[in-house]
């Protein structure tokens, strides 16, 4: 859930109440699954409170954002677990890696086709280059 409160006391809410005319509405109809809620508040910082269902509580400063700024941290917020980030490791390590590299499925490919048959296929006016799928009779 979200919460933006917009600061009518001083001009870096403009840009907050910017979003809020411009931006919320289409925010809410995109994300169903976000509450959105409104709230204005005398005399503070304009903010994006953003709360997840394992309780944790994010709260972002949007004083001198644009709308296009408060539109992509709202979307990064919408898009986050709550979770704390953490660096994913891998589970193993190797002081000599691979001198063959890593497999991709091109590895044991030739890497040219033949030109014999590209040109046989060139020849052959009735017949394309491509496979193709054919129903019925």
């Amino acid at each position: 859930a979200g919460v933006v409160t917009p600061e009518p006391c001083t001009l870096t809410s403009i840009l907050g109440r910017g979003y809020i005319e411009e931006k919320v509405l289409d925010f809410a109809k995109q994300n169903p699954g976000v509450v959105v809620y409104v709230t204005p508040q005398k005399c503070r910082s304009p903010t994006v409170v953003a709360e997840y269902l394992n309780g944790a509580v994010r709260e972002e400063i949007i004083a001198d954002k644009t709308v296009d700024e408060i539109t992509q941290l709202v979307q990064k917020l919408a898009n986050q677990s709550g979770l704390e980030i953490i660096r994913i490791r891998k589970p193993f390590h190797t002081d000599n890696p691979s001198i063959q590299g890593q497999w991709h499925p091109f590895t044991n490919k030739p890497t040219a086709l033949p030109l014999q048959s590209l040109r046989r296929l060139e020849q052959q006016p009735n017949k394309t280059p491509y496979p193709t799928l054919r129903m019925g009779k």
